[in-house]
């Protein structure tokens, strides 16, 4: 652009070999700038909690849907209502495992929401300006770092199951015994397969596949530690800090 003269403009040049860059790295930070980082970096990390959250709540929709139309089938279809119901048992445990995972990253990011809120926001509505904890924000920054899932897969399972799909696989369970001992008189009156019977395979083979699966659920249920919240002492011990997160999903 040309100024009322015709000529262009002239602009200030700086010199990169004279002005000097500022180092922010090496200046003190104020308190405000930061109280303003630490709002960012809390609404950030509250985000990501929420955004893993309605993913749970996506998988376990998914579960419900899947079990109805098994149900659904099975009911319509008494022929091939064992192989329908013990299908739908296993693809909630698929479902259940696939929900365990995302339940893992949510507890990522929950961690560090609780770390902030107890050290961070908790003294300041004290008006305390001690933190609970000693050396909080270097745990947090190493978390930042390098991050580590808090709990093991067994763990986050065992949690998705106790809360939401232990109904499930409750259920699943009454209809299948249900339509097992109803099959009986079904199969006098249409000549459809026996008692715990499936296809052609003997009886046995259904039987231990629901006897494995809620074997391993129960087991699971009583052998694998309980999750902590995230109030009680949740960030491990440094030597121990957990599993690291696969760079892909971080």
């Amino acid at each position: 652009m040309k100024d009322d003269r015709g000529s262009p403009p002239i602009y200030p040049r700086t010199d990169p070999q004279v002005l000097e860059r500022a180092d922010y790295e090496t200046e003190p930070l104020q308190r405000g700038e930061y109280v303003t980082a630490m709002v960012h970096l809390y609404r950030g990390e509250m985000h990501r909690a929420l955004e893993w959250r309605k993913r749970l709540d996506t998988t376990t929709h998914w579960a419900l849907v899947s079990t109805v139309g098994i149900l659904t089938f099975s009911f319509s279809n008494p022929q091939y209502a064992q192989e329908t119901i013990i299908t739908g048992m296993y693809a909630n445990l698929m479902f259940l495992y696939h929900e365990a995972r995302r339940f893992r990253f949510f507890d990522v990011w929950r961690s560090r929401v609780r770390m902030i809120e107890e050290n961070f926001y908790g003294p300041i509505l004290r008006r305390d300006p001690h933190s609970p904890m000693e050396g909080w924000g270097d745990q947090v920054a190493e978390d930042l770092l390098h991050p580590k899932f808090k709990i093991t897969r067994l763990q986050a399972m065992r949690a998705r199951l106790k809360r939401n799909y232990i109904y499930i696989f409750a259920f699943m369970l009454v209809a299948w015994m249900g339509r097992a001992w109803g099959l009986p008189v079904e199969a006098q009156r249409e000549g459809l397969p026996g008692l715990f019977s499936m296809g052609l395979l003997p009886w046995w083979v259904p039987v231990s596949l629901v006897i494995g699966l809620y074997g391993f659920l129960a087991g699971m249920m009583v052998f694998t530690p309980n999750v902590k919240p995230a109030e009680e002492s949740y960030w491990p011990d440094p030597e121990h800090c957990g599993e690291d997160i696969p760079s892909l999903d971080v």
